[in-house]
């Protein structure tokens, strides 16, 4: 298909648009309306269902079972109850920046676990996207807001948990139907949660949500977290894993873009040479692992 580069590339930055949203509309439901970890049972049941109910009827190798089981821990359990949990402690713009270290933490478990070579210029694109990232949300590094200190070490787990979560998910996105394996996932998934939000969950005062906090909570649900695994998923049977973690950098570009639309902001020359520094790196990053594929 002479379409796919295209498409993979696509669904991976629909994905960073999505996250790029769910910062500001996560925080005004958490931990106000519903506590974290209730949130967490909430996307995980909630997303598992949906799953099974699209998903193809295949048939598993019963070893792949505890591998299912492993990335279920660090894609669903640890990843979504540390950055859900860390968000309530911190502000939205902490979290997006600390967030852009998970291509990072991909390279580094890519480089251990697949045996991927660290090559020069993909590590000039993480540190220009990295570099970029920081200066667009930080005001040129001068304006990085205070925050619970717990909080952002509960983001950095989270991302160190994702980007371990992309790089073991590959083998299996590439040998069964992704829906097959995010179905799966999930279903440990949620398992995993349940011991620790079933509580929150029962707490929730669910007469106190007006339109919007339901809106919210369906957005989480269907978009942050039933579609972004989806196309994922599917991206990670195309391109290599440092790909999709990469385009987390572009979050903070979208998540500026819908400030302007949305909130007025300005756009600045400085806002835009920041980009750019992102957008270089996506490229060098991009274009590398396709030399690197021929």
């Amino acid at each position: 298909m002479k379409n796919k580069p295209f498409l993979v590339h696509g669904a991976i930055f629909t994905v960073a648009l999505i996250y790029a949203a769910n910062y500001s509309i996560m925080k005004t439901i958490t931990p106000s309306l519903v506590q974290p970890f209730g949130l967490v049972v909430i996307r995980v049941f909630s997303a598992a269902f949906l799953f099974w109910i699209i998903s193809p009827k295949e048939e598993i190798i019963k070893k792949d079972y505890f591998k299912f089981s492993l990335c279920a821990l660090f894609g669903i359990a640890l990843n979504q109850m540390f950055f859900i949990k860390g968000l309530s402690m911190t502000f939205p713009l902490n979290a997006s920046v600390i967030m852009t270290t998970c291509p990072i933490m991909v390279l580094l478990t890519s480089s251990i676990i697949l045996k991927e070579k660290i090559t020069l210029l993909k590590t000039l694109g993480i540190f220009l996207g990295f570099t970029g990232a920081f200066l667009l949300f930080t005001n040129g590094g001068k304006d990085f807001q205070g925050a619970n200190f717990l909080g952002d070490i509960f983001i950095l787990l989270n991302a160190l948990s994702y980007g371990i979560y992309l790089v073991i998910v590959k083998p299996l996105m590439e040998k069964y139907n992704p829906l097959t394996v995010i179905k799966w996932i999930f279903t440990f998934g949620c398992f995993y949660v349940f011991p620790f939000g079933i509580q929150d969950f029962l707490d929730i005062q669910w007469i106190d949500f007006n339109s919007n906090n339901i809106l919210a909570i369906a957005y989480i649900i269907i978009f942050t977290t039933f579609l972004t695994y989806l196309l994922n998923g599917w991206a990670l049977k195309h391109v290599s894993p440092n790909i999709v973690g990469y385009y987390i950098y572009l979050q903070p570009i979208l998540a500026t873009i819908i400030a302007i639309y949305f909130r007025g902001d300005p756009l600045t020359l400085q806002a835009i040479l920041f980009s750019s520094l992102i957008f270089i790196g996506v490229f060098l990053v991009s274009w590398n692992s396709k030399k690197r594929s021929k």
